[in-house]
């Protein structure tokens, strides 16, 4: 049986990185895609001296989970009104990573409805016109640096869309921990605990291959022994910079096989329940882990690598999460039992919980 692992980005990474970014851009004009606080926090003072005449515009009104209603007016400010810029650089999480993919993107005639109709229709989408994208993130968790996947959420509709061609990978992903010496407690720990999840997801799935499970299992590896010692000492930059470098492993084990049940299911807890992202992929998964444990012995080699002997894993992957302050089970956020049967049934069926190697289980949660 053959293989192929396949990740185009260039990661540069280290304490003060982010200083190399004017040579990155190799003399390109560029526009910064941000969230608000980084006025606050310096950081755009900070880009604006760095970048000097390459900037061409600050973009910083991202918002947590961008949703259609609050892209249409950007993207298409963005692209109606000429700014020089050939690169987007985000400078961010995950939902400014996410805004700048799809601002990247232009549709034929500018209109931000045409790409969403593009990605409701599930056809084939070629951009009439494309900026290239550096990444740099501020959490530890996305992975959205190494791959080429954008959550776009229409809460009025109740749905989300996700945008994945092959123009929407970064160039470059640059990892300065120093960036994310900042974070608060509640931001580390949902994105360190994404991370765990894509790590976990791209083991019990499908399109797993020896190269992608490497990753994973280095990842795992080190989430479980840094996260908690970060929580402690959130200010340890050499803590930061694993943390940084583990979530980069289980971006790219997840972008060659996607994701998996869990995240299947956090999008409706997200949705309806407005569990944030890294909380609502994380908090199922040892009961994930029970479904999976038993239905391939090449998954479950990988998985005790991972996790140890796996007839303890579940109860000791759901002790470490809760030992973090996240309970794991679904009453725990007002989900019955008649609820979450229904929830994981239906999330088996989506595209993400078809690359779980059960997703032909029936039985209830």
């Amino acid at each position: 049986m053959s293989h192929e692992f396949f990740n185009p980005v260039r990661s540069v990474y280290g304490a003060g990185a982010l200083s190399s970014l004017p040579k990155l851009l190799e003399g390109r004009r560029a526009a910064v895609v941000t969230f608000p606080e980084a006025h606050a926090l310096g950081l755009v003072d900070r880009l604006q001296q760095l970048l000097g005449a390459s900037l061409s515009q600050v973009i910083s009104d991202v918002r947590p989970n961008p949703d259609v209603a609050e892209l249409r007016a950007l993207y298409e400010t963005f692209w109606a009104e000429p700014n020089g810029a050939e690169v987007l650089v985000a400078v961010g999480g995950g939902s400014a990573i996410d805004t700048a993919k799809a601002l990247m993107v232009g549709t034929a005639d500018g209109r931000f409805g045409s790409l969403v109709d593009a990605l409701a229709a599930g056809g084939s989408f070629v951009p009439a016109r494309l900026k290239t994208l550096i990444a740099v993130p501020t959490t530890a968790g996305t992975g959205s640096e190494v791959t080429p996947w954008a959550t776009i959420w229409d809460r009025g509709a109740q749905k989300k869309y996700s945008l994945h061609l092959p123009q929407t990978w970064p160039a470059i992903a640059l990892l300065d921990p120093e960036l994310m010496l900042s974070l608060p407690a509640s931001v580390t720990l949902q994105s360190g605990l994404d991370a765990l999840s894509h790590a976990l997801e791209s083991i019990w799935n499908v399109n797993a291959n020896p190269l992608s499970d490497t990753f994973a299992v280095d990842a795992v590896h080190d989430i479980l022994d840094v996260l908690p010692r970060l929580m402690g000492r959130p200010g340890d930059v050499h803590l930061r910079g694993r943390m940084a470098l583990a979530a980069l492993k289980a971006g790219m084990a997840f972008s060659n096989t996607r994701t998996a049940l869990a995240h299947s299911i956090s999008y409706e807890m997200t949705l309806r329940y407005g569990l944030p992202h890294g909380i609502a992929c994380s908090f199922p998964l040892p009961m994930v882990l029970e479904r999976a444990i038993g239905r391939d012995a090449s998954r479950d080699a990988v998985l005790q690598r991972a996790l140890g002997p796996l007839e303890t894993a579940p109860q000791r992957l759901a002790s470490f999460i809760e030992q973090l302050g996240v309970k794991t089970r679904f009453a725990d956020y007002g989900v019955s039992n008649e609820q979450a049967e229904q929830m994981v049934a239906h999330a088996l069926t989506g595209a993400r919980g078809r690359n779980f190697i059960g997703a032909d289980m029936k039985e209830a949660a």
